[in-house]
Order: C-alpha cells, then structure tokens, then sequence
C-alpha cells in the first residue's frame, strides 16, 4: 500500500473524534472505513472522482469541521460525503490537487464521462434506434 497522505476520523457534532468511521487516502486512492465488529471499507480511485465540494454548517464553523461532497463516476459510489473533518478546505484542495495529478498521470480528460456507458452513450428514452 502506498502511503496515506491523510487519515482522519469521522467527528461528531462538536469536533471530537468519537466516531467508527475513518477516512485516508494516498496518491491513487480514496478509503473509506467504517463499523465496529462489521466492518465496511470502500476505495475509489481519484481519477474517477467528477467533482469536489465543500458544506460547512453554522455549527461545523464553530468547531472547525466541514463535510466534503465527492461526485464519481464509480458504479458503487456515486455520490458520498466525507463527514465532519477538520482542516475541510484545505483537505478538500489537496484531494483536488491529487485527483488532477492522476488524471494527468493517466491521460484521462472529462470526456471519458460524459457518456452513460450503461445506455451505450444514449439516454433511457433510446430504444431501437429512436428516441422515444
């Protein structure tokens, strides 16, 4: 495994990290941990993620939290958050940073996603050749 760039655990209401939920990520990957005695651990790769965005409630300022929006293009994880985190603006420029490297590493531009490779690159309403 490479190495993490960042771990955190997922923080309650006032900031303290009483939480089963932990979320890291290095140059290539985005983990996501959670549970006690099941224990659930979801990876993305960075150059699936779509875009980024930040939510910071009244409260989450007061206790220097913030959640971060990720949309993908994986199948099993479209849209997440990750959950009251501190230091949120500058952890989410830095996975933005990280996302961007490796979609250059990669040579993979947006418009690999723009298609729904579900429906062949055509909407629901395609059917026989002719839109319904």
């Amino acid at each position: 495994m490479a190495e993490l760039l960042f771990k955190q655990r997922k923080r309650n209401w006032c900031g303290l990290p009483w939480s089963f939920t932990v979320y890291s990520f290095d140059a290539e990957r985005l983990f996501i941990k959670s549970g006690v005695f099941n224990i659930k651990e979801d990876e993305i790769r960075l150059y699936r993620i779509l875009d980024l965005s930040l939510k910071r409630s009244f409260l989450q300022r007061i206790f220097g939290l913030g959640t971060i929006v990720v949309d993908s293009s994986d199948k099993t994880m479209k849209c997440f958050e990750i959950k009251n985190i501190k230091n949120s603006k500058e952890t989410k420029e830095q996975l933005s940073q990280l996302v961007e490297e490796e979609r250059q590493r990669k040579r993979i531009t947006g418009r690999e996603f723009m298609t729904d490779h579900d429906h062949d690159g055509f909407g629901d309403d395609y059917e026989d050749g002719h839109y319904n």
